[in-house]
């Protein structure tokens, strides 16, 4: 069982073009800058697992640039020596060493159930207890641009299969983005589902006086409108409306979700391997929700093909997941990173075979998008 030991430890930070601009509430980008770590055994099984933000540190405080140092100085002398099967004793470790820092330990976590499962020839899912779907659908997330370019966008997706699409807001004078959504919503409805983020850019009196306007309008989610921490405001906001309200930013470890579904603060979680530390955490957080009567959707940090592919093998194991995925990131990026393409058909997400993450990293785009 030597052969488990991981031996080395590589990490590659690569900046993949997107095919146009995506924007937030707060920034926007051209190119997805993107952290793989690959965890090497003596026995030649290489795991992979990916460290991502949308677009920087303002979402959560992390950058790659800063998830790179924390893998190699600070998690790579935790890792070396040990067993790829020892997960739960090798986080409790890195959690002694580094506080917080979930969307590194991420990385790592990923690229060890990776290891560990190729080592067995068994993919991710048998290790997470097996699946409870193959494919998952998949909301086409749209940026903060105009009506019409954001509607034109939307339709043109259509064709591809795509029927739920959510706008990104925030960006805009209140009374002007819900303007805008609106016309938006008015050419999708009846056609797909419309929902939209706020990105926890406004304040609960601004949500009460103008979500209700977008429900009246079509928009069938809405997703933080209030800072993370405000989690009783969020509270509020969910018993006011008639249409669900999402946690994503209130929501990063399974003690989040507990609060959460003891206030019945929102009626979907948003999960995200990136956010919570991993798949392990993830897959508890969406056991909490399970209990509660909550439904899951799994969210999407606009992560690689490496990325998604572990959000997929999460999404498809938890029968809580019943909301469908924002699993778009490949879609938007110019650039393809896997030997073999992730199946998209029928608006759809299929979860690939094979042993691991189901994928391959294809070392030439990773050297070609390399940062020197």
């Amino acid at each position: 069982m030597s052969d488990l030991e991981i031996d080395r430890v590589e990490t590659a930070l690569l900046d993949v073009p997107l095919r146009r601009p995506h924007r937030f509430a707060r920034t926007g980008m051209t190119a997805q800058p993107v952290l793989l770590v690959f965890v090497h055994t003596r026995g030649g099984a290489v795991g992979a697992g990916e460290g991502v933000v949308p677009g920087g540190p303002w979402w959560g405080g992390e950058s790659v640039e800063t998830m790179a140092v924390v893998v190699e100085r600070y998690f790579t002398p935790v890792l070396l020596g040990r067993r790829v099967d020892d997960i739960a004793g090798i986080l409790r470790d890195l959690g002694d060493v580094v506080a917080a820092n979930l969307h590194a330990k991420a990385a790592v976590e990923v690229a060890l159930h990776d290891a560990w499962a190729r080592a067995l020839g068994v993919p991710v899912h048998t290790l997470l207890g097996g699946v409870a779907r193959r494919s998952v659908p998949v909301t086409w997330a749209l940026g903060t641009e105009p009506a019409p370019v954001v509607a034109d966008e939307a339709l043109a997706k259509l064709d591809a299969g795509h029927r739920s699409f959510k706008l990104k807001m925030g960006a805009l004078d209140p009374a002007d983005d819900v303007a805008r959504v609106c016309a938006v919503a008015e050419k999708l409805v009846g056609v797909a589902s419309v929902r939209v983020d706020l990105n926890a850019r406004w304040d609960l009196p601004t949500s009460l006086k103008y979500l209700p306007r977008l429900a009246d309008a079509g928009v069938d989610l809405v997703e933080q409108p209030v800072p993370g921490a405000e989690v009783e405001a969020l509270a509020e906001i969910a018993r006011a409306l008639p249409i669900p309200v999402m946690a994503d930013e209130s929501l990063r470890t399974p003690g989040d979700a507990l609060r959460l579904a003891k206030l019945r603060a929102a009626g979907v979680f948003s999960l995200k391997t990136t956010k919570s530390g991993g798949l392990r955490a993830t897959r508890a957080i969406a056991e909490v929700a399970a209990a509660a009567g909550i439904p899951c959707h799994a969210g999407t940090s606009i992560e690689s093909p490496v990325g998604t592919a572990a959000s997929l093998q999460l999404a498809c194991t938890a029968p809580a997941v019943t909301w469908g995925s924002e699993l778009f990131g490949p879609l938007l990026m110019s650039e393809e990173l896997l030997t073999t393409p992730l199946r998209y058909e029928g608006g759809e997400l299929h979860l690939p075979d094979g042993p691991g993450l189901g994928v391959e990293p294809d070392r030439g785009a990773v050297r070609r998008l390399r940062r020197s």
